[in-house]
């Protein structure tokens, strides 16, 4: 059986990455013999980061592009005075002419991709291809996902509504989902776990430093959590904190630190990237042998092992968190979606170890350091506990697939 990806272009996002190399595995699992469709918009640096990709049933084909109705629709509704315009359907193009044959079934994944965390352009672009290949008579799954909430746009929530009805399957990764998913007419939903929490690191010759001293705090901090924060003042005071944070945790405790960035581009770009962003906050700190970055081009399962090996953690990519917590790692979520705070409740119990990024400061993160050091041992039993539970939830998402 074959399947197309869709809402994945790169492996920049080391999340998208993740939830590939794990969805393939746990199919893989129940149909051996089963092969992916991956789009890829720089195949040669994908093929890079991931050699054996082809063992693991995966091959890399182009990304889709965009709809020229979309693209003049996304014009349109930005003229003033013009109101809501209904974006138009996907006509088969030359990407779904070219897929419709060599897939038997559509997964769309990308965790968040049907939600208003990114825009509009963004989350009907994706819609309209599951419509488009829906229509032609493929089944779709939504898969182990986040849904929404649209609630701050009614016009939108009513449109999706109708696009979820599209799904053969739908299967969400937190109760919030799962509730909102209900709301939209999808009481036929099911919970299952990311499938991320089954990805096995790889071990490499990590930085010394993470077996040293006290043991590492592992921190990624982005420019995504960072623009949430709205005007330049409140980024720049969101900056100053983390700088003095990482100071204070240099001064005050035996903790080395270790910058973890999880989404970096494979061809060097800045744009949207933790690499770059948090190097800029390092070049604002004296030099210590106690404080590193991870550079490299490291893959998903290298930066898993790097998680894995920190004492503690404190995150804003969610895969990044979903890496140190599926390993065992106190860790706090630093949140700008719901996706994070619904993992939190669902496998902790409770959000005491959320930040949400409008409260983040040096305060809160040196609150949320004390926690983590006070309940070290307590959140340790709590996920020797909970994960080998997690890990076979994420499976539940597999037999859906079938319909």
């Amino acid at each position: 059986m074959r399947f197309l990806y869709l809402g994945q272009t790169s492996m920049g996002n080391r999340g998208c990455e993740a939830l590939i190399r794990s969805n393939s595995a746990l199919i893989r699992e129940r149909v051996p013999d089963a092969t992916f469709l991956c789009p890829s918009e720089n195949v040669a640096l994908d093929v890079a980061q991931w050699p054996q990709h082809a063992a693991a049933g995966v091959e890399f084909v182009a990304v889709p592009g965009y709809s020229n109705r979309l693209l003049w629709w996304n014009r349109l509704r930005r003229v003033p005075l013009m109101g809501w315009v209904k974006p138009p359907r996907r006509p088969v193009d030359a990407f779904v002419a070219e897929m419709l044959p060599r897939c038997d079934s559509v997964l769309m994944t990308g965790g968040d991709i049907i939600s208003l965390d990114y825009n509009q352009f963004s989350l009907f672009h994706w819609a309209g291809l599951v419509e488009a290949f829906a229509c032609a008579g493929k089944p779709v799954h939504l898969l182990a996902a986040s849904i929404g909430p649209f609630t701050k746009s009614p016009r939108v929530e009513r449109l999706m509504r109708a696009h979820l009805a599209t799904y053969a399957s739908v299967s969400v990764r937190e109760t919030p989902s799962l509730a909102y998913a209900a709301e939209m007419g999808r009481g036929d939903a099911a919970l299952v776990a990311d499938p991320a929490f089954t990805l096995a690191p790889e071990s490499w010759e990590a930085p010394a430093l993470l077996g040293a001293g006290g043991g590492t705090l592992g921190l990624n901090f982005s420019p995504l959590v960072r623009e949430t924060r709205g005007s330049e003042e409140s980024k720049r005071a969101f900056d100053d904190d983390i700088v003095r944070f990482i100071a204070s945790v240099l001064e005050r405790t035996d903790l080395n630190v270790l910058l973890i960035p999880h989404v970096f581009a494979l061809d060097g770009s800045p744009v949207n990237s933790d690499r770059d962003y948090m190097a800029g906050l390092a070049g604002r700190l004296p030099a210590s042998d106690r404080l590193t970055a991870l550079s490299g081009q490291l893959n998903a399962c290298q930066l898993k092992y790097a998680l894995g090996r920190c004492r503690y953690f404190m995150g804003a990519r969610t895969h990044a968190t979903v890496g140190s917590l599926s390993q065992g790692v106190p860790t706090c979520s630093i949140a700008y979606s719901v996706k994070a705070l619904g993992i939190n409740q669902d496998l902790l119990g409770d959000a005491r170890y959320v930040l949400p990024t409008p409260d983040v400061s040096f305060g809160t993160l040196w609150a949320h350091l004390d926690r983590l050091v006070a309940e070290e041992e307590a959140f340790k039993a709590l996920l020797a506990a909970r994960i080998p539970e997690w890990k076979q939830k994420a499976r539940t998402a597999i037999p859906l697939l079938a319909n």
